[in-house]
């Protein structure tokens, strides 16, 4: 039986659906629905042509008032792509991929820019912060969709903020450019799973925001997804502090997760780099 687009968003949201019942599962709507993290890789380097083409596909990214605010590093040295992996060791992932990304914000070259050309800069802003952050991540998931398309599987780094001074150093980063996400690339071992997403009807309002049925919807959400892929007891969040859930399911682990602090280095990084984020 030939996979359909309705299929695909029924896998993604683990509701029912007629949209896209009649369009075949290919193309790139059917490269969008069907991401899955990546974290298991084969050794099988990546050939320069193709990460040249997933590159130029990123940088096509739309990018605020074409500032094209980004930088993208490939760490290519081993050693320090080992060193990284070494400050995140929960992480194996990122020492064994084949090729790993740091995703930037860069405000650097628009300010250098504005001296090259004897103009001032009198936008020294949260706002020039924002543009630089979300051109980054635009472009890292642009980057993902392609890679994707050409075959390889990706895995966003996050964590890579708790050590931002060390990353900062590790790859000169100067002042005005920072790093946003780290990604680890390469071809994968296996074909790996869907991750359910919330429902339509959480993230999706019409005219005004509306979020009066946000406990139910969680409630369904979670019964969804649990009954896909039940977390295992040893994965649940801080059990020492919080004991075990059962169901434990997303709401659960997010809020758990976020009771505690995370990266509050990473403000007063932005500060010391270049930002007054006035």
């Amino acid at each position: 039986m030939t996979r359909t687009i309705a299929d695909l968003i029924e896998e993604r949201f683990g509701l029912p659906t007629e949209a896209g019942r009649a369009r075949p599962a290919e193309g790139p709507l059917a490269v969008l629905l069907s991401h899955r993290t990546q974290r298991r890789y084969r050794p099988d380097p990546i050939p320069d042509d193709v990460l040249e083409i997933a590159l130029a596909a990123a940088l096509s990214a739309p990018s605020k008032s074409d500032l094209q605010q980004v930088g993208i590093v490939l760490v290519k040295d081993r050693a320090k792509q080992s060193t990284i992996a070494g400050w995140i060791p929960a992480m194996p992932w990122i020492g064994q991929a084949p090729l790993f990304m740091v995703f930037c914000g860069d405000n650097r070259r628009i300010r250098r820019v504005s001296e090259l050309r004897a103009k001032p800069f009198p936008n020294d802003t949260l706002d020039m912060f924002m543009n630089a952050a979300v051109d980054a991540g635009l472009v890292l998931q642009a980057f993902i969709i392609a890679a994707e398309a050409l075959g390889l599987g990706c895995c966003p780094i996050s964590v890579v903020r708790n050590h931002v001074e060390k990353l900062a150093a590790l790859l000169e980063l100067p002042p005005g450019v920072f790093p946003v996400a780290g990604l680890c690339v390469g071809y994968p071992r296996e074909p790996g799973w869907t991750s359910m997403r919330l429902p339509p009807a959480v993230t999706i309002h019409t005219d005004r925001y509306e979020d009066g049925d946000l406990p139910a919807q969680l409630d369904a959400y979670d019964r969804r997804r649990e009954a896909r892929h039940v977390t295992p007891k040893e994965s649940q969040r801080f059990a020492d502090r919080y004991g075990y859930a059962l169901p434990y399911g997303w709401s659960e682990d997010k809020a758990r997760q976020y009771s505690v602090p995370e990266r509050h280095n990473f403000g007063p990084f932005i500060r010391r780099h270049g930002f007054t984020l006035a």
